[in-house]
């Protein structure tokens, strides 16, 4: 498992202070991460690979080329609600309770992909 953004302004980055905190709340830590870019190589590299937004999926297409088999790429919260397309809300410039409602999100989804794959 890894994380990668599609855009260079947070490279090296830890998570945003709120992120760590309601993380740290649920018993887990991610103060170590540390913020990348996604590159053409991980779409060989991964199995799945989950886009938090439709721009970003449309940016993962434009980085790996348009002849790439996108087939592992989807948009993460399809997984909770299937054919939804629905983006995160990117809480990044808000309040806390963004952050709250995000990992909510995040947390069922995550739920969800172990269902599914189980």
């Amino acid at each position: 498992m890894d994380s990668a953004g599609t855009e260079s302004y947070h490279i090296g980055e830890a998570p945003h202070r709120f992120s760590q905190k309601i993380c740290l709340a649920h018993d887990i830590d991610i103060s170590g991460q540390r913020a990348r870019r996604f590159t053409k190589a991980d779409l060989q590299q991964f199995d799945k690979i989950y886009a938090m937004a439709e721009n970003v999926y449309e940016e993962i297409r434009g980085i790996v080329g348009p002849n790439a088999d996108m087939s592992k790429v989807d948009l993460f919260l399809n997984e909770w609600h299937p054919d939804a397309n629905e983006d995160v809300p990117d809480p990044y410039y808000g309040g806390e309770e963004g952050f709250i409602t995000v990992f909510d999100m995040i947390n069922k989804t995550c739920d969800a992909i172990i269902e599914r794959y189980k």
